[in-house]
């Protein structure tokens, strides 16, 4: 297989703080051709979860929040298990304030692998892959999700390609 540099794919969601499954799309088109053979490989995804102004997060009083994103190769409705196919990475993340007054966690702790890397990356073979979120009420303000993807473009044979994208399709 033909292998690029690594380069870098951004992106930043607003989950706001609604408990309302939120998600937006991440145009592959620029690396992703199947029927040319060309795929994306994804070996690295890093993921932070903060305010509108890219700061930590603050817990309403004597409260607890919780914030989850997916990376997924088809749109959802809403969060999916991380067993559902479509399935890139998953993560959560929690806090607790324990104190009177809104402050910044007492403690906080992801559930669920935030930084995921493969050993020999995951290849993507759609045009779009979806980043989709929810954040509670209890945080004192939106919640932006921002991930960014470490990432290559390979080639393989339209028949494998083909075939990858047809299985990241479809319930």
């Amino acid at each position: 297989m033909a292998r690029s540099d690594s380069f870098f794919i951004r992106q930043t969601l607003n989950a706001d703080n609604s408990n309302t499954f939120k998600e937006i799309p991440l145009d592959l088109g620029a690396y992703v051709d199947a029927l040319g053979k060309s795929v994306l490989r994804v070996h690295n995804i890093a993921v932070s979860f903060s305010d509108p102004d890219g700061k930590a997060l603050e817990v309403a009083t004597l409260t607890s929040a919780a914030g989850q994103y997916q990376l997924c190769t088809q749109s959802q409705t809403g969060i999916v298990f991380s067993s559902n196919r479509a399935v890139i990475a998953s993560g959560t993340v929690y806090g607790i304030n324990t104190l009177s007054g809104t402050h910044y966690p007492d403690a906080s702790h992801d559930t669920d692998v935030l930084p995921q890397m493969w050993t020999n990356g995951y290849l993507v073979a759609v045009d779009s892959i979806y980043l989709g979120g929810q954040a509670s009420s209890q945080w004192t303000t939106d919640v932006y999700i921002s991930i960014t993807l470490e990432c290559t473009v390979e080639t393989m044979t339209q028949a494998s390609a083909m075939a990858l994208a047809l299985s990241q399709q479809g319930a």
